[in-house]
Formats: C-alpha cells, structure tokens, sequence
C-alpha cells in the first residue's frame, strides 16, 4: 500500500505547492493516485488554514477529493487540532460525512477514547504509534490493538543518518502489533531512508508533502504526485512488480 499523506500541518509559508483548500486537495488527490497512491491521508483545514475536526470542514474534504478519486480517504485526529480529548470524541460523534479511516496519535491523551468513538461508527483506525513516545508501551496494552485497521510506525527522528536506526528500534517496540499491518514511514530528513527500509522490509509506506517538501536528491518536490512517483522508485515497486 502506497498512502499520499497531502498537506499535514504545513502552511502558506511552505509553498503553493501544499493544497489547503478542498477544491486544491481534491485536484492533488486526483495527481497522486494517478502516480500509483492507493490511499490517502489528509488534514481538513478551517477557511483561514488551520487544521480542524469540524464536521463542516471533514465533509467537504471528503466529498471533494471522493468526487475526484475512488480509494480509500483518512483524516486526522491530532490533539493540535482539537487539544481537549473530550472535544474530539464529540467531533467525530458529529462528523456527517465519514472517512474510510482516521489516525489516532496513541500517546496522546484521550487515544483510546477517541479510538473508541470512532470505532463505533465504523471507520477505521489507523494507531499513530511515534518513536520517542511511549505510544508503543501503551498499544501494546491497549485492548482495542487487535481492532485497528494498521498501525503506523511514525518516525519522528529527521535526520537522514540516523532516521533508520530509530526507524528499526520503533519496529522492535512495536513488536507483533496483534498482527495489524504495518505502515512505516519518516518525516522531514528521515522521509527517504525510512521509506527505503520499508521498502526493503516490505512494509506499506507513506510519502507525501505532510512528511517532506523534497525528492531524495533535495530538489524542491512540485507535487504530491512527483514524490508518490519518485517513492515507488525508492521503494523498488518496479522490481516487486516485475
């Protein structure tokens, strides 16, 4: 699996390249699933930029980019969106329209609340699991582990030197993971090595410009659809495929 995560929390500062509007969102979907992305990650903004949980901003998200493509679509449920896990279990009590799935960052307070919530309305969940957390401990012992959809490995070390390194301890914290299907991805610096490793451990991976602005020789990456290109290519896909 190839996941598109589109804007993230970036903003204006971070170039015209990083769509903010659904209408923009939509139209970089459409991009990125035609370079080969099966799924995709984003973060429904307020009409000023900000990431939100509001059923009015997730509903136009989703309707957006589903008129558009027809792969499966996943939002956030970050605390910087909403810091008052009570707030974001009403959120997604609320929303109108529904995602396909949604992550849960697990050592966030309220994880398994809001995990919880959005089970029972049948969307998936996508257990946020960072290195330097002690999300993995708390997974490990979390009674909703084997009802998740994947648990993404989210390498927060950005240094290209050592962002493997981190990546492989995450992995051994994580252990079996009740079995769920892994996704493994990196962010800023360490976005290439550890979708390298994926690649080379087989793992689903994630690559978008929530997690990098770059392509892997430091140009200036002009789309989502450029980098899922170029992440096929990193990852070996045309050698797995052959």
């Amino acid at each position: 699996m190839v996941q598109v995560c589109l804007n993230g929390s970036r903003g204006a500062g971070d170039g015209a390249v990083v769509p903010m509007s659904p209408g923009a969102m939509a139209q970089s979907a459409a991009e990125a699933v035609a370079a080969g992305a099966s799924d995709i990650h984003v973060h429904p903004r307020t009409p000023c930029g900000q990431d939100t949980l509001s059923p009015k901003a997730v509903a136009a998200t989703l309707e957006a980019i589903r008129a558009r493509v027809g792969v499966p679509i996943g939002v956030t449920t970050g605390a910087w969106a909403e810091p008052d896990p009570a707030a974001r279990v009403a959120y997604v009590r609320s929303w109108t329209v529904l995602p396909d799935h949604a992550s849960v960052n697990w050592h966030e307070p309220g994880a398994e609340e809001v995990a919880t919530a959005l089970l029972d309305r049948g969307i998936g969940v996508e257990a946020g699991i960072w290195s330097g957390t002690d999300g993995a401990a708390r997974f490990a012992a979390s009674p909703l582990g084997p009802r998740v959809l994947r648990v993404l490995a989210e390498v927060t070390d950005t240094s290209p030197e050592t962002a493997e390194q981190s990546a492989r301890a995450l992995l051994t914290d994580l252990g079996t993971t009740y079995g769920r299907p892994v996704l493994l991805h990196g962010e800023e610096g360490g976005a290439w090595p550890v979708l390298r490793l994926a690649g080379r451990l087989g793992l689903a991976i994630r690559i978008g410009l929530e997690d990098t602005l770059v392509l892997p020789d430091g140009e200036r990456a002009l789309s989502n659809g450029q980098l899922v290109a170029e992440g096929l290519v990193q990852y070996g896909w045309a050698q797995r495929s052959s």
